[in-house]
């Protein structure tokens, strides 16, 4: 590997990861966070004109620098509410840490870092996030198959476009491209955010879902809501509301993710906690 820079190593390896289908999110904070690092291994290099190959890159010292520069809130980019010198947080080290030990596990250099335990939850490491996805895929313990599928689709959208429950709450199903080739969703007027297969197929199984109850509740009369209810509204007049009719309040989605995920993990995992937060 001492023949490749760094920086040709670092595309190579975001490559392989969107050949392996691995979510935008994903391959944005590794990306994010390798380009740190790189910047931050050159800037104390200046006087040296060869630029860094990539086992070089990896050598602890320059990863020690590295991780106490950034933890001091020196590699920082962005301010925060803490102002712009603030020490970043113990999660957003946790995903430096493991994005160092991907990255080096992916070029077979020998050494890695030691990464403490999640003990707050608040954010995921973007490949803990998608294991808490796929897991919430394939089980509905608990729950029902519609809610589930509602779910999991929903979160993996927040893990794939790092928006939040109540951003991607007002989504219409027009919004969604599965057929598109990649898949996409449409989160703005001008922002078209591309979708992983897996992510595509999460949410195609919540659109079979809901087209079904659709169909049943209002005889395939479609107000065009993504994220609807499952079953009845409460009482307005004589009649409840039926599914599909009005949207699904937010507190309703983040309430069944809540259920599930305690149910299938025995922890709370808030739909926020699957969003890397890079400012910190």
């Amino acid at each position: 590997m001492t023949s490749r820079t760094a920086l040709s190593a670092i595309d190579a390896f975001l490559e392989q990861l969107r050949a392996r289908d691995y979510a935008h999110e994903t391959r944005r904070v590794r990306g994010t966070f390798l380009a740190e690092y790189l910047e931050h291994a050159q800037n104390t290099e200046a006087a040296s004109p060869a630029p860094l190959s990539a086992e070089e890159l990896m050598e602890l010292p320059r990863a020690h620098a590295w991780l106490e520069d950034a933890a001091a809130g020196r590699t920082r980019r962005r301010n925060t509410l803490s102002g712009p010198h603030a020490r970043s947080a113990a999660a957003t080290t946790r995903v430096r840490l493991i994005t160092y030990n991907t990255f080096a596990e992916y070029l077979g250099t020998p050494w890695r870092l030691e990464v403490p335990p999640n003990t707050t939850g608040e954010h995921l490491d973007p490949d803990e996030a998608d294991k808490v996805v796929r897991r919430l895929a394939v089980e509905r313990r608990g729950a029902t198959a519609p809610v589930a599928a509602r779910t999991a689709a929903l979160a993996a959208l927040v893990a794939e476009t790092g928006r939040t429950v109540a951003q991607l709450a007002p989504l219409h199903t027009d919004d969604v491209q599965l057929q598109h080739n990649p898949p996409r969703i449409l989160l703005a007027s001008d922002l078209v955010h591309p979708l992983s297969p897996d992510t595509a197929r999460i949410l195609g199984r919540w659109m079979r879902q809901r087209a079904g109850i659709i169909a049943s509740s209002l005889q395939g009369t479609d107000p065009g809501h993504l994220w609807i209810p499952t079953q009845p509204g409460r009482p307005r007049g004589e009649h409840p509301t039926p599914p599909g009719l009005e949207a699904a309040a937010v507190r309703t989605l983040h309430s069944a993710h809540r259920r599930l995920v305690l149910d299938l993990l025995g922890r709370p995992v808030r739909p926020g906690a699957l969003r890397t937060d890079l400012s910190a």
